[in-house]
């Protein structure tokens, strides 16, 4: 809804019943995280009043209750079907592509901050052997053939067969590269086979981290190194005057999009307890100013619908959620962790390393 019209927000609050000028105000606050002056509520229900749109019930001076006439009520269903019709050209509703998705992903300047921010902590040199772990369509096999150069290796592993047919497409002819059908529970590699591995996003979506942290352990050679990105999603802010309806939408995304919701500050552990060091841990937090820029990443729209549908969100909540990130200021923030852990040179346990 018009959050910043007095008049509609009035005929919103009063979409579930007759109340009264105080409580009209209270519901207005808790809708807008704003309360409207006396002279502007007042003057807000004359204004509707005339135009039909509402009607005191009998009652003593300004405790008289308001509520909604019919032809308010068709007024207010207009609004809310205006507002979703601008939500669905605002935010996506279909699923999009796996491959045009993250490729799309890539391009953007959030990805390519935290990835250089990978790349540069691997410290991938001329010589070495590179693994690429839940690599996708490839999108980073070219970046990391050139950092090893002719006499080094880079294998990418995926456990999508569409993945890594395009992922063998974008490589042809590149020397040295390799993509493997493979489930990084149980890699397709000999022990101790690799100098370095990547896994960008990939453990927040296995069904065991602590196994697959095991088997990038086993692959690993003593002195060898894995940095890792995954997000935090019970980090994800986004700004809204009703904080409960923020936090369940975060809650919803924890709970149920993504299998391993908090793996980004677990990682430091489960790596401790998979036998590496910890040699670092750097925070990188991804913020949105713009609601588009924000869907593409998070699909605001569909995880919504999938909040309601899960129960974490009641379908009106839902609606002004949606209209309020459409048209309000935006403001979204998430935190990613790159978290680099090396093999002992002897093979021993390590400890905390650089924490």
């Amino acid at each position: 809804m018009r959050t910043n019209d007095a008049q509609m927000l009035v005929l919103c609050t009063l979409a579930d019943g007759p109340l009264h000028g105080y409580a009209i105000n209270t519901a207005i606050e808790k809708l807008s995280g704003q309360r409207l002056g006396a002279g502007s509520l007042y003057g807000a229900l004359a204004r509707l009043e005339a135009k039909g749109l509402v009607e005191h019930l009998e009652g003593q001076g300004r405790r008289r209750p308001v509520r909604l006439t019919r032809q308010g009520r068709a007024v207010l269903e207009r609004e809310a079907q205006s507002m979703a019709r601008v939500t669905e050209h605002v935010f996506e509703t279909a699923e999009p592509d796996r491959i045009g998705y993250l490729d799309r992903l890539a391009a953007t300047d959030i990805v390519r901050s935290y990835q250089q921010v990978m790349l540069q902590t691997l410290d991938t040199r001329a010589g070495l052997s590179v693994l690429d772990l839940g690599c996708g369509p490839g999108t980073n096999l070219a970046a990391l053939a050139r950092a090893v150069g002719p006499t080094g290796t880079v294998t990418g592993v995926d456990i999508s067969t569409e993945m890594v047919e395009r992922a063998r497409q974008r490589t042809a002819g590149l020397p040295g590269v390799d993509v493997r059908l493979g489930d990084v529970h149980a890699l397709p590699l000999p022990d101790g086979s690799a100098d370095r591995a990547r896994a960008d996003r990939t453990l927040q979506h296995v069904e065991d981290p602590a196994q697959a942290l095991a088997e990038i352990h086993r692959v690993l050679r003593p002195g060898g190194r894995v940095v890792m990105g995954e997000p935090d999603w019970d980090s994800l802010a986004i700004d809204f005057p009703r904080l409960e309806i923020s936090r369940a939408y975060t809650r919803h995304i924890t709970d149920r999009i993504v299998r391993n919701g908090v793996i980004g500050r677990e990682l430091p552990r489960l790596a401790l307890a998979a036998g590496f060091t910890v040699a670092d841990v750097i925070p990188v937090t991804s913020v949105f100013r713009d609601a588009r820029a924000a869907d593409d990443v998070l699909g605001l729209r569909r995880n919504t619908d999938r909040a309601v549908a899960a129960g974490y969100l009641a379908a009106q909540d839902a609606q002004e959620w949606l209209a309020h990130l459409a048209h309000g200021p935006f403001f979204a923030a998430v935190t990613l962790y790159v978290v680099v852990a090396e093999v002992e040179r002897d093979g021993a346990t390590g400890t905390t390393g650089g924490l």
